[in-house]
């Protein structure tokens, strides 16, 4: 969570000067409500700067969607901060609405371009951009990890962290090829959906990859598996997406992945992990 406050400068070239700065908490991923704008700091210029000129005029039915608050000349990111209206709710663990968020959305971008950004390559000094850029990538790569290896990321020493890598090359081995389209998908919906009693669901943000829709859709379902209190009927209710079982396998070992490279990982979450690695060998 985020506890530095919007410094003046920045609170000014936004003109959001009427109001004190609020702490948001846990919900907006720590961002500072003024008005009825929420400042948060950025963890990528050009990452947050497309999100912005994405979400500045998408429409997707039953959805709520956090519109930039361009400051005073134009910009989106100002010091590395962004702005974005206030829409209300909090994360509840309402899973199937949140996939169910993931097929509108997808369908609603699946004609944007691929950011270039996306092309880059993870590179020192390792960002959180980087270690979950090199991870997507060793769900797919060869050889798993290839790319965080050539990247120079440290391998895990943890004992929970080798396990995971452990797990993550021998899922590989189950992996088949797939013929589906590639485009911008959101890959972070769990735990950033926002609910407010019977409104319609809102999001603050779009993280971008470029996999496909299903594998997206595929992501959340796991990360509610393992960390959200699901059912394992879940994967179930979703299984008509393209490509299921394959792409369920892939936004594991991206999870796997995660566990393994970063610095910041708990043995905590690698026990949920392993509850999907148990579903997902039955489905492939």
């Amino acid at each position: 969570m985020n506890t530095v406050e919007p410094p003046d400068h920045v609170l000014n070239t936004f003109g959001l000067t009427s109001h004190p700065p609020i702490a948001m908490g846990d919900s907006w991923l720590g961002g500072w409500r003024v008005g009825e704008v929420v400042l948060s700091l950025v963890p990528d210029h050009a990452r947050a700067a497309w999100s912005a000129s994405v979400r500045e005029n998408l429409y997707v039915e039953g959805l709520r969607i956090a519109r930039p608050f361009r400051a005073t000349d134009g910009r989106y990111v100002v010091s590395g901060w962004r702005a974005d209206t206030y829409i209300a709710g909090t994360p509840e663990p309402r899973h199937d609405e949140v996939v169910s968020v993931a097929d509108r959305l997808h369908e609603a971008i699946a004609d944007l371009d691929r950011p270039r950004f996306l092309l880059q390559q993870p590179a020192p000094p390792h960002t959180d951009v980087d270690v979950f850029n090199a991870a997507d990538r060793a769900a797919w790569e060869d050889v798993p990890l290839r790319t965080a290896r050539a990247a120079g990321m440290a391998e895990p020493t943890s004992a929970d962290g080798q396990e995971s890598v452990a797990i993550l090359k021998t899922l590989a081995t189950l992996r088949k090829p797939v013929e589906l389209k590639n485009q911008v998908v959101h890959g972070d919906l769990f735990g950033t959906v926002l609910f407010a009693g019977a409104a319609a669901p809102g999001i603050t943000d779009i993280v971008p990859y470029w996999r496909p829709a299903s594998w997206a859709a595929a992501v959340v379902v796991v990360d509610s598996l393992a960390w959200g209190g699901a059912d394992d009927d879940l994967v179930r209710r979703w299984s008509d997406q393209p490509e299921w079982p394959q792409m369920m396998l892939r936004a594991t070992m991206f999870r796997l992945a995660v566990h393994a490279l970063h610095p910041r990982s708990t043995a905590g979450a690698l026990p949920g992990l392993k509850r999907v690695v148990d579903i997902v060998r039955l489905m492939v």
